[in-house]
């Protein structure tokens, strides 16, 4: 029996293994692990599997939703039996997820651990309960490790790294620790077990959650190579100055990128992503109709950037419970009536949330606004911190003693200016203290997306029933007000509320003061635009718009070539077109041998000579390997390339029958001896006049960038300037040249790295067109072509070289090899891998060369 599983995908081969037939596994779950990290068999054989209905199932398609804790409570039964009992978690974004869906679209199944610690021995019974009912697949993982993947690299490192804490001493943050994330590593890795056991690498879908399984999408990528993969993270993602200090940014980096489709919450964290996959990985990101993508080895990358909304039937429905009603007007007995208006902050204890920053604007609004003092009550619900550690009870102290001060300076007889609960209140209670509050404070310092502002806007639009309880006439507009912290996710979405600075306390209290004054017309008119957008952009509308765009990235993986390369978690997939694929040594050197009069044209930069070289001088090497195909009487070579006629005759002075093409085309020079031509007619270059300033003015202002002047065109170039910067300014220089040099006979072209002015009709592929139609002059049409570059310029090459094979300047039979440079989208038909292969398949070709040219 052959297992489907590894068991280490670390040191798993590159490669993807065979995909199970789709007839055997369409639609089965195969046998559940009971041993965290040790996988069960599997075979083809369909009676060894745990099997889905197939009547509700086999017409569904599947999604395989991943994310550190199941949506399940589990609890041990009370009675003497043992056994657990399991129900759903309503609270949880997952299973408000799969409602959003709708149940007759997908079929959903969960991966994911449990809050309870399983024995061992009850794994079995459990995972069979939670797989029969819940369609959940429970990931078990041993205590002592859980605690470290956890509580120590992902609350310690992650969490405080991603909000902007840097560990500058050991008590900001935890210090990288190599055990904590090799702990990280092993629980995404048996993550990645658990989901190898029920997926359908042909068929499924696979959306993985948040920080906690960031690599997770590598070992999958590394057994599936086509496996239709989405990563949502549900955290801020930092700038790139925070996140480089991380010891294991680019392996996390490369992990995601082994995902389709990267989810975030704002343009800001997808902003900071892509500015680190520049800054780290040298990856440029590309905007097309709409939608963001990555290039990375062939596969587009794509960004999603979209908020999660609310689960707009579970709050509806908790606003018409009855206890709700009671606890509303419980609510309204205790503020209203006694003339008070109540403000809201509802928080997590942890550092993160800016609970003792607000309590300190609540004191200076008490301090400059005396005559709120007894009209004014802030209510302050903090829930348990989900971590643990010195800074939660920091937080705590800090908080509790706040409150203290606030209540003793500016208390009075039945009057208590803060009122914090910091005992877990049920939802419905929350929900009656939104609909109770006249302004929601969302203060946090930092928070991925935060809820609570949207459950606030739902709350308050209530219902007819909340309406009497609130003395309301029907049908009455309904009013809200929110001061939210500009650095939560939520805030670029609720464009009617008062945005603040939380660390300026002075702002937030005035903020506060705006909020309890502000006309009622414009509260209303606040409420209204938070209203439609908030119930339009719930989560069925998020999930399913991830989805979709999960969907049409996927739809490509089928007819695309696939395999893996690099180890670990430098793993990545190569993912290229069937018709485009690696010149091979043995495949050119064959057709050169086979062939009598050959054609080879080379680009120079990126191409013979690496684009990060500093010295970028043809080494010896290379002069040898160029004179050596050039005494072959019967080879004709050339190097094409964007440098001036100059420095190439200065490089190239050696060779005596090497062809030359400087500045793109524009000059020609067949062999040393001879005179330059030209392949265009010669222009006035009067219009440097008017390029020449402009160009300064952003070499001034573009710290790294320098211009070169040609005879005929001007370059800028930025490969030394800060790359985001330098991206930024090409742009603008690109279009500040269009228009001044609109009237102008020349062409301003972006390239790696530059921007280029040159004349119009000035090409490489002009040289490629002069050179078989002046060998087709001569009589001689050639049976072996090569054409080898690496950038745009050299696409003009290939096009010709292509196009030629269908006209009668090539021999009908003709070996016609178009190659560029790195896996990426070109005209060309055969690529290889960077320069040194390139210099290494010139080789053996000058190597054959010289075997065949007669003594």
């Amino acid at each position: 029996m052959v297992s489907r599983s590894y068991s280490n995908l670390l040191e798993l081969a590159s490669g993807e293994a065979p995909a199970p037939s789709l007839g055997s596994i369409s639609r089965r779950i195969p046998r559940i692990m009971t041993v965290a990290g040790i996988m069960s068999d599997l075979d083809d054989d369909a009676s060894d599997s745990v099997c889905s209905d197939p009547s509700s199932s086999a017409q569904k398609d599947r999604i395989i939703i991943v994310a550190n804790q199941l949506p399940i409570r589990a609890q041990r039964k009370s009675d003497s039996s043992k056994g657990w009992t399991f129900n759903w978690d309503d609270n949880s974004l997952l299973l408000q997820l799969k409602d959003g869906l709708g149940d007759d679209d997908l079929e959903v199944i969960y991966v994911g651990c449990l809050k309870e610690d399983i024995h061992p021995n009850e794994q079995d019974e459990v995972s069979q309960i939670l797989l029969e009912t819940f369609k959940c697949v429970p990931t078990f993982i041993p205590p002592d490790l859980f605690s470290r993947y956890y509580h120590g690299f992902c609350k310690q490192q992650l969490w405080p790294l991603f909000h902007y804490m840097l560990p500058l001493s050991p008590d900001l943050g935890g210090r990288f620790n190599r055990s904590l994330w090799q702990a990280y590593v092993s629980v995404n890795k048996i993550f990645a077990d658990r989901i190898m056991e029920v997926i359908n690498p042909e068929d499924d879908f696979v959306w993985v959650h948040d920080y906690h399984l960031m690599i997770l999408p590598t070992f999958l990528r590394k057994r599936f190579n086509r496996v239709k993969l989405g990563f949502f993270l549900h955290s801020p993602f930092p700038s790139s100055e925070i996140y480089k200090t991380l010891p294991i940014r680019e392996e996390i980096l490369r992990a995601l990128l082994n995902s389709d489709l990267i989810g975030f919450h704002t343009f800001d964290y997808a902003r900071h992503f892509l500015s680190c996959c520049s800054r780290m990985l040298g990856l440029s990101y590309e905007s097309k109709r709409g939608y963001i993508g990555l290039e990375y080895y062939g596969r587009t990358v794509s960004i999603k950037i979209l908020p999660v909304g609310i689960h707009m039937a579970q709050l509806q429905s908790v606003l018409s419970l009855r206890e709700t009603e009671v606890k509303v007007a419980e609510l309204i007995k205790q503020f209203q009536d006694k003339g008070r208006t109540m403000l809201l902050g509802v928080d997590d204890m942890d550092i993160f949330k800016g609970i003792s920053l607000k309590l300190l604007a609540m004191e200076q609004l008490l301090q400059q606004h005396p005559e709120k003092q007894g009209k004014v009550v802030l209510v302050q619900i903090a829930n348990p911190a989900r971590g643990k550690g010195k800074d939660v009870k920091e937080v705590q102290e800090e908080t509790y003693s706040t409150v203290k001060r606030i209540n003793e300076a500016f208390g009075q007889p039945g009057y208590e200016p803060v009122i914090l609960i910091d005992q877990p209140l049920k939802f419905y209670e929350r929900v009656a203290y939104y609909v109770v509050a006249e302004c929601c404070l969302v203060t946090a310092v930092r928070d991925g997306m935060n809820l609570i502002p949207y459950e606030y806007i739902i709350s308050r639009q209530g219902n007819e029933k909340l309406d009497e309880v609130l003395g309301l006439k029907p049908s009455s507009p309904k009013k809200s007000m929110l001061v939210v912290s500009e650095f939560i996710g939520c805030s670029p979405s609720l464009s009617g509320a008062i945005r603040v600075n939380p660390w300026n306390i002075d702002a937030v209290a005035e903020a506060m003061d705006s909020a309890l004054v502000m006309a009622e017309p414009e509260k209303r008119l606040r409420h209204e635009k938070h209203y439609k957008y908030v119930s339009t952009h719930d989560v069925g509308y998020w999930a399913r718009s991830f989805l979709q765009d999960l969907g049409r990235t996927c739809k490509d993986h089928v007819r695309r070539r696939c395999w893996g390369i690099g180890f670990g978690l430098s793993f990545r997939v190569v993912a290229l077109d069937p018709n485009f694929r690696k010149l091979l040594m043995e495949h050119i050197v064959s057709a050169y041998k086979r062939t009598t009069i050959r054609a080879i044209l080379l680009d120079y930069d990126g191409t013979l000579m690496p684009q990060n070289s500093i010295d970028k001088k043809p080494s010896s090497k290379t002069i040898e390997i160029l004179n050596t195909l050039c005494r072959d009487k019967n080879n004709t070579v050339f190097i094409v390339s964007a440098r001036s006629r100059n420095k190439l005759e200065e490089w190239f002075s050696s060779c005596q029958k090497l062809g030359l093409a400087a500045e793109h085309g524009h000059f020609l020079r067949i062999r040393r001896d001879e005179e330059w031509e030209t392949c265009v007619p010669t222009v006035e270059c009067g219009w440097k006049q008017i390029a020449e300033p402009v160009m300064k003015l952003y070499t001034e202002t573009t710290d790294g960038s320098v211009i070169e002047i040609k005879e005929t065109a001007m370059v800028w170039c930025y490969e030394d300037a800060d790359p985001d910067f330098g991206s930024c300014q090409a742009k603008e220089l690109l279009d500040h040249l269009e228009s001044v040099l609109s009237n102008e006979p020349v062409t301003v072209k972006s390239g790696q790295n530059i921007v280029e002015v040159k004349p119009q009709g000035v090409s490489k592929g002009l040289v490629a067109k002069r050179l078989l139609s002046s060998m087709q002059e001569r009589g001689i049409s050639p049976d072996f072509v090569l054409c080898i570059g690496d950038d745009r310029s050299d696409e003009d090459m290939f096009e010709v070289i292509t196009n030629s094979v269908a006209g009668t300047s090539i021999a009908p039979t003709a070996e016609v090899f178009a190659c560029t440079v790195g896996r990426k989208p070109s005209k060309a038909k055969y690529y290889l891998d960077d320069t040194a292969e390139i210099v290494r398949l010139m080789q053996g070709l000058a190597s054959v060369a010289e075997q065949m040219v007669p003594l």
